[in-house]
């Protein structure tokens, strides 16, 4: 991975991540997925990004270095893995919403955020953890063409006002690990 790669605009981050390779190690176990679906959360000004409530204990990471994860939890159930982006100060992440399966050793297809991370074993111990260690890290896959992302509006954001008809979310056309509305 390019030492500045998650230094840039979120937006073009969360289409780049598209065809990555992602990749986590538990133990012996190696799980890896094509991400073919992310979402971007630009700052604080985003009322659908975490960090658009200020600096607390929970978004702290987002406030960082970029390429460190940010893992949180929702509906008391699921994790949610997220890359900080942009510049430090700057609270900005990609929102990593699923993958096509290449090698994983559960049965539970990551297609969803929650579910991704279930199929992955990412848990909040992940949190701060950099996006290119041991534990977790990315991998170059196919190139691909622009034609082949696709832009939509984010999912589950309503209380977002204007920023949830922003068409930050990014996906693969035509794959079939591709989160449904």
């Amino acid at each position: 991975m390019e030492k500045n790669f998650f230094n840039q605009n979120t937006r073009k981050v969360a289409q780049q991540l598209l065809g990555r390779v992602l990749c986590r190690k538990k133990g012996k176990q190696i799980y890896q997925g094509i991400i073919t679906e992310t979402e971007a959360y630009c700052g604080p000004n985003d009322l659908a990004s975490h960090a658009s409530k200020g600096r607390t204990k929970r978004t702290e990471v987002m406030f960082g270095p970029p390429g460190r994860c940010y893992i949180y939890l929702v509906y008391g159930m699921y994790y949610c893995l997220n890359i900080v982006t942009g510049k430090k100060n700057h609270p900005a992440a990609v929102l990593i919403r699923s993958c096509q399966p290449l090698k994983t050793y559960k049965k539970i297809m990551p297609i969803g955020p929650g579910k991704l991370c279930q199929a992955f074993c990412i848990d909040k111990k992940l949190n701060q953890e950099k996006i290119t260690g041991s534990k977790i890290w990315l991998e170059l896959g196919d190139k691909l063409k622009f034609t082949q992302i696709k832009k939509a509006t984010r999912i589950g954001i309503d209380y977002a006002g204007k920023y949830k008809n922003k068409k930050w979310r990014y996906y693969l056309q035509d794959n079939k690990f591709v989160s449904r509305r």
